[in-house]
Order: structure tokens, then sequence, then C-alpha cells
């Protein structure tokens, strides 16, 4: 596999703690999460992001706002790295009206379509056709933006994922694929799911220039997004790329986590995204404790006011249930 030449990023103080915080608070605010489900707050699914917020954060370093993210439904670390109010998210959570799907979607359906975020997905494998289709009409329409699509390894098992890269090829479509390995899908070693594990190659047999990159560092990630990105943006087709990481929960709140071990998820633990960058600032001279302290403060009091904000919202009121769902009733029969 040729993997392309990643850029440097240019890091200072600003953009360190920037990038920093951004992970602390997709952190802390899924363990947030995490307690409100034990509490019934949050009901339904939730698949938790923690281990992985390197590559939310640094994917969303290369993209414009008018740029489009289709991603899955692991997706509120997406979301929030993408730039919605966390208070939004959180009230989505509890499935309350002033939610940013007015509370319709829940855990796995997050959507703004202000800031062009279209999911939260939560068929396997269903981001992938949805991104195509938004790619292909920005350039039916001659628009200069591109489209990042965000999955799991375990989409590749899907026949869409082949046949959404294999148009994207064909018709040349600004479309940004991102591969978020984290080895198990919903509970399956990739092993045991792939004859071919290497994701590049699945891209590469389309025609797609394709990159791996280390999904627990975050520089290294925006490095790459950017290089890509910027391939896109410049009329070069689609691009991919296979982000390399690890989620330390299970697959959902509900997975007993019978196919790895506890040793296996400690030692990933060691490469902690959030943990290897601050000790990287720290040695650059670019972080100091009382930055340390400052992010915390401030991430612990978005958090805070996300909650309160979701606890006072109001639910959707019940005349309203059936808004969307079913087209108007009408007396006149159709003629076949």
């Amino acid at each position: 596999m040729t993997k392309p030449h990643m850029p440097k990023v240019h890091l200072d103080h600003e953009h360190g703690l920037a990038l920093l915080g951004q992970m602390i608070l997709i952190r802390r605010f899924e363990e947030k999460c995490a307690e409100l489900y034990g509490a019934e707050k949050i009901r339904g699914f939730l698949h938790l992001y923690i281990g992985e917020e390197a590559n939310a954060v640094g994917v969303m370093q290369a993209l414009t706002a008018d740029d489009a993210v289709v991603a899955t439904y692991r997706e509120h670390g997406h979301a929030l790295a993408r730039g919605l109010p966390a208070k939004e998210v959180m009230a989505e959570m509890y499935g309350k009206a002033s939610g940013s799907s007015r509370g319709r979607g829940g855990s796995m359906h997050i959507f703004d379509a202000g800031r062009r975020f279209y999911g939260g997905i939560a068929i396997v494998g269903g981001e992938l056709p949805i991104a195509v289709g938004l790619a292909l009409a920005d350039k039916m329409q001659g628009r200069e933006r591109i489209t990042c699509c965000i999955f799991g390894e375990g989409a590749a098992a899907e026949g869409e994922f082949h046949e959404s890269l294999n148009l994207a090829a064909l018709w040349k479509l600004p479309v940004l694929f991102v591969c978020e390995n984290n080895r198990y899908a919903m509970g399956t070693a990739i092993e045991r799911s792939e004859s071919v594990t290497d994701m590049c190659v699945h891209a590469q047999s389309y025609g797609i220039a394709a990159g791996a990159v280390d999904g627990m560092d975050v520089v290294a990630v925006e490095a790459a997004a950017r290089r890509m990105a910027q391939e896109v943006r410049v009329g070069g087709g689609p691009r991919f790329i296979e982000s390399k990481t690890y989620r330390f929960r299970a697959h959902s709140m509900f997975d007993p986590e019978l196919y790895r071990s506890k040793a296996e998820v400690e030692e990933w633990k060691k490469r902690d995204p959030i943990v290897l960058f601050s000790r990287w600032l720290h040695d650059a001279c670019l972080l100091h404790e009382a930055d340390v302290q400052m992010i915390e403060n401030d991430v612990a009091r978005v958090v805070e006011e996300a909650v309160a904000f979701a606890e006072a919202a109001p639910w959707e009121p019940v005349e309203d249930l059936l808004r969307d769902v079913y087209a108007p009733r009408t007396n006149t029969v159709p003629h076949l």
C-alpha cells in the first residue's frame, strides 16, 4: 500500500489548546451521558465514542462550514467537534423538543442542517450512499465544497460500501471517506469478518487514493485530513482515510463485551489520545498545568449547563407527534 506524504500541522499554543479542549469536551460529555443513562435520563441506545476523540477532532479541522458531514450512530463526538452546541446535543439525548433534531432522533440521529451535519445514521453503512448523493448534487450544481463521510470498518461488509465507493470513483465525486477502524465493529474482530483487513486496499481496488493514519494521534489525523480534503477540493475525486483507532467502552450500553479481554482494553488505554497529546504539548512547552485546569473547568461548566438545559427543555407536545410522520389524509382516490 502506498501511503501519501502527510504534511506537518502548525501547532502553536492556541491551536494545541483548541484540539485538546475539544477532545476533553467530547470525553467529559460522554462520561456524563453514561451516568445519565444509568439514571434513566437518557433512554434507548447509547454508543459511546470514548477513546476515538482524536479522529473526530482531527478530521473537522480540515473542513469548512460549507462542507457536509455524514456520520455513524456513534456520532456525539463528531457533532460536538463540528460545532453543534453541547446543550442542543444533550437535549436530543434526552429526547426533548429543544434538541438538535427536535427530540425525534435521540442518541443515534443527531442532525443539524444549518451546520450541514447530516446524522447520525443508524444503519451500518447507510451514510455512504447519502454522502455520494450529496457530493453528486454539489458537482452537478457546480458548488465548490466537499462531503465528509465517516463510518466504521464494519461498513466494509455491506454492499452499499462497495457500491458507493465505485460510484464516487466513477463520477469523480468530491467525497472524503473516513473509516474509523476500531477493530471490532459491533462485536466481531475484523480478522473474523474481513478476508482483507486493510481498509485502504478496499478503496484502492476502486481506484481511490487511500492512506492509513494513527487514529489515536490528533495531529496525525488532522494532517491526513487536510491533505486528503485539499486533493478532493481541487478536483482529484474521492479520497479515503483509514483511521486506526480503538473504543475504550463497549459497543453500546447493552453490550456484555465478551469478544475482547480486559487486558487488551487496558493496553490500548495506554495510548489514550488525550493523555498522549497532553504529554506531547507539555514536552513541547505548549501546555502548562494551569491550561489543563482551565480547560477542565470550562468543559465542566459547558457540560453542567448542557444537562441543566436538557432537564428544563420541554417535551414535544402530544398534538405534534404525528407531524412529519404521515401524509395528510385525502378523500381523493388517485386514478390508476
